[in-house]
């Protein structure tokens, strides 16, 4: 693909340019290592490195075009674009580089602290059951149709989110389900990005590493919605007490789903048992095989997409009741012996709760809960004792250990950990930091019926200690070592 400098310029917001824009542009990049002769290199001012300074490598390898939010001195062959913000000029570029995709595509988006793998992975299910060709980009993995695409970041970049956007739309899909991390809502990867609806499910401290704190990360949720079209709609869940705050100045169409409260999309849960979950939505029953309050709630946002997009809502219910968990969302295995064991992605201190409780709701309370955590390196430090502490208070035994450690020192984390357990807890929580020991150890601790809750990694298939990821699937050695116990 080819275009010209121009054309792809004109939707921006340009401050100045020097240089031609009659330049043949065959490719957009951030990377200053993949540049050529026509690459069209954006300089972005990110937390670790400043694109500017890689500008003499760029020139080197043969670019002409550049994207800077400070004049630089160069050669008058080297065209720079400058603007105020090199990241959400990307956005746009990238929109009209790949031929607007996102308007040609019925795109929904899915924000909120938890929830967002599940509701989008339901959704795509859903639409796929329903007759369409769908996209979904996920945490877990991106899909054209069946096919999938592996998946590095909740939310890619611009470049990549557009072209994944246009490969959908060549292969024929109507809509797509997708996830929008507050990163990426923050750094504007999603800037120029058409959206035909929103969905809020909830937000709970998270990601303050990044954001510094609650107040901002809340407000980076939020323009998401503020920059909706008037023709998209907004739904948010109202029981979430920062819901409604999310449609405060949008200009979408505003829906609610709730539980709890009056709303659009009404749900009541009648039963929940680890067989599925019984509940109503909008006064007709439904039986899933979904489990927990957090999936009532997926569920109905799932449900209320699907009214706003038209569909039949017998049909739509009848395809619910058939679906299975997403993969590390509350995933429930029993070995032979009759231990049951719980594989889920929560890693953040609401998650935990809603998973523990979900299991306080299911058990009958003749049986022990055991819990294994731990809390990912290089990341929010302040919510590794509340981790600890919802364990302690929500388990019967707690074994913390590894997450990521990442570049930390594993033992070093758990000691966060380990800072918010209360004095009379300490006789219930072991602490090791091999995660493969820990599982193994709450196995051999349990007996028949007893449940055990591993924690924090879900679907992830590896293990990153000191910059290398090592294989680890905490559902496979779960598994492995189920099998095991009848040798």
């Amino acid at each position: 693909m080819v275009k010209n400098l121009k054309d792809i310029l004109s939707n921006c917001s340009v401050r100045e340019s020097r240089g031609s824009l009659d330049l043949k542009i065959s490719n957009l990049q951030i990377d200053s290592r993949k540049v050529n002769e026509q690459s069209l290199f954006f300089a972005l001012k990110g937390t670790q490195t400043d694109g500017h300074e890689f500008i003499p490598q760029v020139i080197s390898n043969g670019c002409s075009a550049i994207v800077v939010e400070t004049k630089q001195n160069l050669p008058d062959s080297i065209t720079q674009i400058i603007v105020d913000s090199s990241a959400e000029v990307l956005g746009y570029i990238a929109n009209e580089f790949y031929n607007r995709p996102s308007e040609k595509i019925k795109l929904i988006g899915v924000t909120g602290t938890n929830g967002k793998t599940t509701t989008t992975t339901l959704l795509h299910k859903l639409y796929t059951r329903l007759g369409y060709h769908c996209g979904l980009i996920s945490t877990v993995v991106n899909r054209i149709g069946n096919e999938e695409i592996p998946s590095t970041h909740t939310t890619p970049d611009a470049i990549s989110l557009n072209r994944l956007l246009e490969q959908m739309v060549n292969d024929g899909c109507s809509h797509c389900f997708m996830e929008v991390s507050s990163h990426a809502i923050h750094q504007r990867r999603i800037a120029g990005i058409h959206f035909t609806g929103a969905v809020f499910s909830n937000i709970t401290h998270d990601h303050l590493d990044y954001h510094k704190t609650f107040a901002e990360y809340i407000k980076a949720k939020k323009m998401f919605f503020d920059d909706l079209p008037n023709k998209a709609f907004a739904l948010t869940n109202l029981d979430d007490r920062n819901g409604m705050v999310m449609l405060q100045n949008t200009d979408a169409v505003k829906k609610t789903y709730a539980l709890k409260s009056l709303a659009d999309f009404k749900g009541k849960v009648v039963e929940n048992q680890f067989s599925g979950l019984v509940l109503t939505i909008n006064g007709k029953e439904v039986w899933t095989k979904l489990i927990g309050d957090f999936n009532a709630y997926n569920l109905l946002a799932v449900f209320g997409v699907s009214q706003l997009l038209g569909e039949d809502e017998t049909e739509v219910l009848t395809i619910l009741s058939d679906l299975d968990a997403v993969e590390g969302r509350f995933q429930y295995v029993k070995s032979k012996t009759g231990i049951v064991a719980i594989i889920d992605y929560a890693h953040t201190p609401d998650a935990l709760e809603n998973v523990l409780n979900t299991i306080q709701n299911i058990r009958t309370n003749n049986e022990t809960v055991f819990t294994v955590v731990g809390c990912g390196g290089d990341r929010d430090k302040a919510k590794r004792p509340k981790m600890a502490e919802i364990a302690c208070e929500k388990s019967d035994r707690v074994i913390l250990t590894s997450d990521n450690p990442r570049s930390e020192d594993p033992q070093a984390i758990i000691d966060d950990m380990l800072s918010g357990v209360q004095d009379q807890n300490f006789p219930k929580v072991l602490s090791m930091t091999d995660r493969y020991q820990a599982i193994k150890t709450a196995i051999s601790m349990a007996t028949t019926g007893d449940i055990l809750l591993i924690a924090g990694k879900g679907h992830e298939k590896y293990q990153e200690i000191k910059g290398v990821r090592h294989f680890f699937d905490d559902l496979q050695i779960t598994i492995e070592l189920f099998n095991k116990m009848l040798k």
